[in-house]
């Protein structure tokens, strides 16, 4: 959300220039406290009241109080603005790398984290279209469905931290990913039928990136090694690797050699009970074209 020319003009609690900080994120909490505590000293040293300070930047005094009380997780374009408004020369913009760290929810850094290190990801959600695969309109129709339901600052929060993660496929060496997906989800239309497209059309751009291995899991299978849930197995250039799935551990991240076979056997298996990558893309047209 852009605050350029928004001065003299206050926002809505709608459009507020941050996230809700989360409390179980002790290392977030002192960070934006931290931020905080710096623009509440700079706007105090140059004179201005909280309530001018608000005017100058588009938002209303209240809003400026949370943000420097550590409540509040200010955007990228709130620093640069205030950074203007109090001539800290770059001070304040410099802050935007450490908020950058830790403007997303803490699982989703920790998962973010284990996926920029690995060199091959094998990735199956019985449930929905993998989070990597997700477009942002798919990905705020899912969040939408969520009860009790997340708040709009959440939906936007856990979205922002979607797109942010897919910065995996830009890597150079790119790791090799390799995703198994129900046909059922690929038939649910959350956010509606364009929206749905919008999803197939970008499966199928996925799927012809050479380090992506795309796969169909059919509704007719008679067999299916997947009912116990999700799987995931994040491999290392160092040979160790890292795994997930609700069957095992209640979905902790696990690295025990023992539990890793078990989720990469039934991974195997799911694999060869999907269609091909290349059945799986002639599918997926199949789907676009009747949606």
């Amino acid at each position: 959300m852009s605050v350029d020319g928004a001065v003299g003009r206050l926002r809505s609690e709608a459009d507020e220039p941050g996230w809700e900080v989360d409390p179980d994120d002790e290392w977030g909490v002192a960070v934006i406290a931290t931020v905080g505590r710096q623009l509440k000293l700079r706007r105090e040293a140059v004179g201005m009241r909280a309530a001018e300070f608000g005017v100058a930047v588009g938002y209303g005094e209240d809003m400026v109080y949370k943000i420097e009380g550590g409540k509040r997780i200010p955007r990228p374009e709130y620093l640069d603005r205030a950074d203007e408004v109090l001539g800290a020369g770059g001070l304040l913009s410099a802050m935007k790398e450490d908020v950058r760290r830790v403007r997303y929810p803490k699982k989703v850094r920790d998962l973010a984290q284990l996926e920029a290190r690995a060199v091959e990801l094998q990735l199956y959600d019985p449930l929905n279209i993998h989070g990597l695969l997700q477009t942002p309109e798919y990905a705020r129709g899912l969040l939408l469905m969520r009860r009790p339901a997340y708040s709009g600052d959440e939906v936007e929060r856990f979205i922002a931290a979607r797109v942010a993660r897919k910065t995996v496929f830009e890597r150079d060496p790119a790791p090799e990913l390799s995703f198994v997906l129900e046909e059922w989800t690929l038939r649910r239309p959350l956010g509606g039928r364009a929206v749905l497209r919008q999803q197939l059309e970008h499966l199928l751009e996925a799927a012809q990136l050479r380090n992506v291995e795309l796969q169909v899991m059919p509704m007719d299978r008679e067999e299916h090694a997947g009912l116990a849930g999700g799987i995931e197995v994040l491999k290392s250039e160092d040979g160790s690797a890292v795994g997930r799935s609700v069957a095992v551990a209640n979905g902790r991240p696990v690295s025990d050699p023992k539990q890793l076979r078990i989720l990469e056997l039934r991974y195997g298996i799911i694999r060869a009970q999907a269609l091909t990558p290349r059945e799986s893309t002639a599918f997926i047209e199949q789907l676009l074209g009747e949606t």
